[in-house]
């Protein structure tokens, strides 16, 4: 099955065509089963495809950890595309190598979190933590330009630890005169 994609201006700079937005992201989790069962009974994820089952031979090799910056030695051993809403991919790696470091915190470089807008966001709460989700507090108000009224977000922790962003702006943002674009938001599911 095919989805008709949306067509965007086109832009363009002295490179050529920009990119035309995030397609997915990669997430490397200690289990895909059991990361694929969090993730559809905690945000509604679907599946998309295995990219890499168990009946395959593991990705490995002085190759892939050339092209994937791996350390010697590490191997894919499962690969998943998931996808929540009608937002980007959530592409699961599960990968062994004899040296894996903890999830990155908020304080940390790199991609530190994964940010889901909800449009009920206490059902979204309460969906996480009947999934095995941790709560680091209550749902408290936003960051400036997203402190509309009726806003909140809150932060959880996945069972492995990754850091989970839920966030509800039902009023909208507001920019200043000379931003750029406007922040991109989940088009509303239809009734």
């Amino acid at each position: 099955m095919t989805e008709r994609l949306t067509t965007v201006k086109s832009a363009k700079d002295a490179f050529g065509e920009l990119p035309r937005g995030i397609h997915h992201l990669g997430v490397t989790v200690p289990d895909i089963d059991a990361a694929t069962t969090f993730f559809r009974k905690a945000l509604g994820a679907k599946w998309c495809y295995d990219g890499l089952t168990l009946q395959d031979e593991p990705r490995g090799g002085q190759i892939v950890e050339l092209q994937l910056g791996l350390p010697k030695g590490a191997k894919i051993i499962r690969q998943r595309m998931l996808r929540i809403g009608n937002g980007p991919g959530l592409e699961l790696f599960e990968i062994k190598a004899l040296e894996q470091r903890k999830p990155l915190r908020l304080c940390d470089f790199g991609i530190n979190h994964m940010a889901l807008y909800c449009d009920d966001i206490e059902g979204s709460v309460a969906r996480i933590q009947a999934a095995g989700g941790q709560l680091l507090d209550q749902i408290h108000g936003n960051s400036r330009h997203e402190d509309s009224e009726g806003n909140g977000s809150i932060y959880a922790l996945s069972p492995w630890g990754m850091l989970i962003e839920l966030q509800s702006i039902p009023n909208g943002y507001y920019y200043d005169e000379d931003s750029e674009a406007t922040a991109w938001l989940p088009a509303r599911r239809g009734g």
